[in-house]
């Protein structure tokens, strides 16, 4: 009886997890957890997918050092996690790029609205066409390793609206939610572990509210 009872709690397991929404978190060592001391407990995926709960599953494909820009230090489209991506064929994609594409010998805003773009048209080519929410990003509260908060809020910022607003696609504001966390930052750059954790607050609200967006319209969080 005992073993019939286990057999069954394992199928219903399996089949709970086939059920599940899949989220995948694309992104670059802000996304990865890079600081973490385990972050693969700690990092924003991870404490989103235990906030959303068993009816999701989420991925964490974030790269440490990874651009948006094609030409790049790290261009995320030349990583394994891009790949990843399509194999695990999410309902959700969460992009959380640009961070790494503010410093100076990486920035280019045409081509960065143009990569920006290419990368939303080859995630929709999926099948199913998947949910994809843009982030903006978080605040840089110093500048270090040519990341700097200048031309996140000047060019990144403004091209992530943009570019919502153009495929109609929500916005989740990490930029704002976040600029009052810099005590969360040890580095200026990377978020702690309580600093993770509000982000993830962030994006869960963003993906349990998303009945709020109405005829295409960009809703902010």
């Amino acid at each position: 009886m005992k073993r019939i009872t286990l057999m069954m709690t394992c199928v219903l397991a399996l089949f709970v997890s086939s059920c599940a929404v899949k989220v995948a978190c694309v992104g670059d060592s802000i996304t990865e957890g890079a600081g973490h001391k385990w972050q693969s407990k700690t990092g924003y995926p991870v404490v989103l997918n235990q906030l959303l709960g068993e009816r999701y599953q989420v991925m964490n494909l974030g790269r440490s050092g990874a651009t948006l820009l094609k030409k790049g230090d790290l261009p995320y489209w030349s990583c394994k996690e891009f790949t990843d991506v399509f194999v695990y064929n999410p309902k959700i994609i969460i992009i959380k790029l640009g961070t790494n594409d503010t410093k100076p010998q990486n920035w280019n805003a045409g081509n960065f609205e143009k990569d920006y773009q290419a990368l939303i048209d080859t995630f929709n080519t999926m099948k199913p066409k998947p949910s994809i929410y843009l982030c903006e990003p978080v605040p840089v509260f110093a500048t270090r390793w040519g990341i700097n908060d200048s031309t996140l809020v000047n060019g990144v910022l403004p091209v992530v609206k943009r570019l919502a607003g153009k495929n109609h696609l929500p916005v989740i504001d990490l930029n704002t939610g976040m600029k009052d966390e810099g005590k969360n930052f040890p580095d200026n750059i990377h978020p702690n572990e309580v600093g993770a954790a509000k982000m993830a607050e962030i994006v869960a609200r963003a993906i349990n509210g998303s009945s709020q967006k109405v005829g295409g319209n960009v809703i902010k969080y």
